[in-house]
C-alpha cells in the first residue's frame, strides 16, 4: 500500500520504519525541519515500563486537593472555556477507580514490556547510538504516603512480569551512589533493571535517517491544513508548504500528530479523548567533576525524572493542564532546578540549564489509541501522555502489523472499526 504517515515524532517516525519494513510505500508529513522536533524534543530521555502506572489512579484525588493553588505543583491544571477540558477532566475521574486503574496499567505494561523488547532489536540490528544506557530505572520516595503506595504498585507491576523491586535507602545508594548527600530524605525506593534510557531526539533523527535510506519518504516544512473524506473513506489529505496548498493521496492514512491529532479528527466527526498535559525540562551540561547520576531515576513525589545523556543530565516531568499553551513559566522551571539541588547537591554544571516544555498527547487512561477508525482507511496511533518514547517501538510495530491483515502480539485493547 502507499501509506500517507501525519507526524516526525518518535511515535511517527517509528509507524514510518515498521511500514516500509513490511513492504509499504511510506511518505510522512510534518510541519518541523527535522524528526522528533517537538514533543520527542527534550522528553525525560527514560524508557520506563516502571512508569506504567497512570495518573489517573485512586490516590491522585488526595494529592491533587494538597497540590491546589501551588504554582510549582507537579499537576497543574488551569481552567478554561474549553468544553474538550472539562469532558476529559471528568473522564480522568472515572479512570480513578480501583478497577479501571488496574485494567490501564495491565494494558500499559503489556505494550511496554512489548515496547522495549522491539526497541532493543531495533537498536541491536541498526547500531544506532542515541546516548543510550542499560542501567535500569530506580523509583525514589521522601514522602511515606507516596513510598506505602508504591509498595503495593510494584507488587502489582511483577505479577504482570515487569522486574521492579522494592528496595530500602541503602539499597538506593549502592544502585546509585550520586544520591548520598540526600540520604536523610530519601525512605526507599524500588528498582527497575531491565529499564533504559536514552535520548528521544537522538534516537528519532537516527532512526528517520535510516527509513529514508530505506525508502521512506519524508517531506519536512509541510504543514497538515485538513483531512479530506468522502464515501467513508479518506480521500487525502490538504497539505501547505513553500509551494503552497496541494492534496496529498494514498491507499492509507496514519495519524500520529501527538496532542494535535484531535484537532485534524474532530472534522471528520472523530472524537478522540486526547488532551495536551505540557511537560517541562531542563538540560544541564556537567561539569568534568560532577557528582552526578548515571542510573536513570524516577522522583515520584514530584514527578520529575532525572537521566544522563552523555555529559548531559536531562531533567523533566509535571503536567499543567492548559490547552495548546507553549509559554515557558519560569515558576516551575526553577523548581525542577531546586528539585535537582535537593537531590544533587554537589552536581556541577557548565553554563545555564537549557529549559523547554512541549504537549504531550494524554488519554485519561494513560493507555494510547492505536488501530483503525470508522474510516477504513485512517489509523490512529496517537495519545501516548508520558510514554511516548517507551512504547513507541512497539506502538508502530503493532500498527503495521494490524496495516499488513495480522494480529499483533500484545494483550492490549487495540481500536477496532
Amino acid at each position: 500500500m502507499r501509506v500517507l504517515v501525519l507526524g516526525a515524532g518518535v511515535v511517527g517516525t517509528t509507524s514510518a520504519w515498521y511500514l516500509a519494513r513490511a513492504g509499504h510505500q511510506v511518505t510522512v508529513i510534518d510541519r518541523q525541519p527535522v524528526a522528533g522536533n517537538e514533543t520527542s524534543f527534550a522528553n525525560g530521555g527514560q524508557i520506563s515500563v516502571s512508569h506504567a502506572e497512570p495518573w489517573a489512579n485512586p490516590q491522585v484525588l488526595g494529592r491533587l486537593i494538597k497540590w491546589l493553588g501551588r504554582e510549582d505543583a507537579p499537576l497543574l491544571w488551569r481552567w478554561r472555556a474549553d468544553p474538550a477540558q472539562l469532558a476529559w477532566g471528568l473522564r480522568f475521574l472515572v479512570e480513578c477507580l480501583p478497577g479501571r486503574t488496574h485494567r490501564n496499567i495491565e494494558a500499559i505494561v503489556a505494550m511496554a514490556l512489548y515496547s522495549r523488547s522491539r526497541l532493543q532489536a531495533l537498536r541491536e540490528e541498526l547500531g544506532l547510538q542515541y546516548d543510550q544506557l542499560g542501567k535500569g530505572i530506580l523509583h525514589i520516595y521522601t514522602d511515606r504516603q507516596e513510598f506505602s503506595a508504591a509498595i503495593a504498585a510494584a507488587g502489582a507491576m511483577r505479577a504482570l512480569g515487569l522486574d521492579r523491586d522494592t528496595v530500602d535507602v541503602e539499597k538506593c545508594l549502592k544502585i546509585e551512589p550520586a544520591l548520598a548527600a540526600a540520604k536523610a530524605l530519601l525512605l526507599g525506593g524500588d528498582y527497575t533493571r531491565s529499564d533504559e534510557s536514552g535520548d528521544a531526539h537522538k534516537f528519532t533523527r537516527a532512526l528517520g535517517e535510516r527509513a529514508r535510506m530505506a525508502g521512506v519518504d519524508f517531506c519536512h516544512e509541510m504543514t497538515v491544513d485538513r483531512i479530506a473524506a468522502g464515501g467513508g473513506q479518506i480521500a487525502g489529505v490538504v497539505v501547505s508548504g513553500k509551494a503552497g496548498a496541494e492534496l496529498l493521496t494514498a491507499d492509507a492514512y496514519v495519524v500520529a500528530l501527538g496532542s494535535y491529532s484531535p484537532l485534524l479528527l474532530k472534522p471528520l466527526g472523530i472524537r478522540i479523548p486526547v488532551y495536551p498535559a505540557k511537560g517541562y525540562s531542563a538540560t544541564l551540561t556537567l561539569a568534568e567533576d560532577s557528582v552526578a547520576p548515571m542510573v536513570s531515576i524516577t522522583d515520584d513525589e514530584w514527578r520529575l525524572v532525572f537521566s544522563r545523556l552523555g555529559n548531559r543530565l536531562r531533567v523533566a516531568g509535571t503536567a499543567e493542564f492548559n490547552g495548546y499553551n507553549l509559554d515557558l513559566n519560569p515558576v516551575r522551571c526553577q523548581a525542577l532546578i531546586r528539585r535537582t539541588r535537593q537531590l544533587f547537591p554537589d552536581l556541577k554544571t557548565v553554563g545555564e540549564p537549557a529549559f523547554w516544555c512541549g504537549l504531550r498527547p494524554a488519554t485519561p487512561s494513560n493507555v494510547p489509541l492505536i488501530g483503525r477508525t470508522r474510516y477504513g482507511n485512517l489509523w490512529l496511533n496517537t495519545g501516548h501522555g508520558t510514554l511516548g518514547w517507551t512504547m513507541a517501538c512497539g506502538s508502530a510495530a503493532s500498527l503495521a502489523e494490524m496495516m499488513s491483515g495480522s494480529y499483533p502480539d500484545p494483550d492490549f485493547p487495540f481500536l477496532k472499526c
